[in-house]
């Protein structure tokens, strides 16, 4: 795409196609960091991780939860902020390992979250995008974002960095030889995506109320940034499910006029997955299939490019419906919880 049309179009789109530069950037000047890092980790043995991060951050969190135990059998878990802000109560967090996600570093939550597992023993670690942000001084580690200011309201670019970082550091972390080397193929990835054809368009939507994103797995992490997205691009009512979750209840909800949006990874997940979704085709639902543009690539790195075709996909959606994708109504890029 010529950086004439880029001009042209939202932030949304422009900010989500500069996310392969930016990681193939920050994952190279990170490594030495992210050795560091690791090191730290393993010499403090912990027995959990703890995510602490709100919306896209928290998404960003659940997929750290699902690639931990996957790699390294540690359990993991994400905070529930308010348990400290609002409930006034210290977790004990000695042995834990505290991953904090947050692109502005500010909010008043993620904060406090943050001191009172510092000072409960926690290894803290920020992955945050603003340096300059109060939370880089409560922490033992920084690992930089490094994506510049992100415009629009919608994030991409630096939940992409996000994800990235996480798969960096799990795979030093855990030694994986072959995540390691699957970290090099993440630009080229992104890039790939973005010159995909669309997976998702806007007949898909048409006359929808409700929609429900199933995944299974690194598929259902993701999953909760999609619905998220529906919501906050096109303003649709879209939850998230794990493919064998919707099965224990929702699926009763399952007619001709009900539409799933199917993620599809070729992990561990998949034939089971693959099962679930056929038995939902066959209640009648209308399946959406976003699914990887490289059917060959690391199962860990390709939710990635499942994203960055989403993202895109959804933006061109939202332009077509009249809607401004970087200025949803009543939300602003910086959010300040208790």
């Amino acid at each position: 795409m010529s950086d004439q049309s880029i001009k042209k179009s939202s932030l949304m789109k422009q900010e989500a196609l500069q996310a392969s530069s930016l990681i193939e950037r920050q994952l190279k000047t990170n490594q030495p960091l992210v050795e560091k890092i690791a090191q730290a980790i393993k010499l403090f043995q912990p027995y959990n991780v703890m995510f602490v991060g709100r919306g896209s951050s928290d998404h960003a969190g659940t997929f750290g939860k699902y690639l931990i135990e996957i790699e390294t059998a540690i359990p993991t878990f994400s905070a529930a902020p308010s348990v400290a802000t609002v409930y006034n109560k210290a977790l004990k967090l000695s042995k834990t390992l505290v991953i904090v996600v947050s692109q502005s570093g500010r909010s008043p939550d993620i904060l406090e979250q943050t001191k009172q597992a510092k000072a409960a023993g926690a290894l803290c670690i920020a992955l945050v995008n603003d340096l300059s942000s109060p939370l880089v001084e409560l922490v033992d580690w920084v690992y930089p974002l490094g994506v510049g200011q992100e415009k629009s309201v919608a994030a991409t670019k630096s939940y992409l960095a996000t994800i990235a970082a996480i798969i960096q550091l799990v795979a030093v972390w855990s030694a994986s030889h072959s995540l390691i080397q699957a970290l090099d193929q993440i630009p080229k990835l992104l890039d790939d995506a973005a010159k995909a054809p669309a997976q998702i368009k806007t007949g898909d939507l048409d006359n929808l109320v409700n929609l429900v994103v199933i995944g299974r797995g690194l598929g259902f992490a993701i999953g909760n940034e999609i619905a998220l997205k529906m919501k906050e691009v096109c303003g649709l009512h879209a939850e998230s499910f794990s493919s064998a979750e919707f099965l224990h209840g929702p699926a009763t909800l399952v007619d001709k006029n009900f539409t799933l949006i199917n993620i599809g990874i070729n992990d561990e997940t998949q034939v089971v997955h693959n099962q679930q979704i056929e038995a939902l085709k066959n209640r009648g639902a209308n399946i959406v299939n976003l699914f990887q543009v490289d059917a060959q690539v690391h199962p860990r790195i390709a939710p990635l490019a499942i994203l960055q075709r989403f993202y895109l996909d959804i933006e061109s959606i939202a332009v077509e419906r009249g809607l401004d994708p970087d200025r949803p109504p009543g939300l602003k890029k910086v959010t300040q919880t208790l």
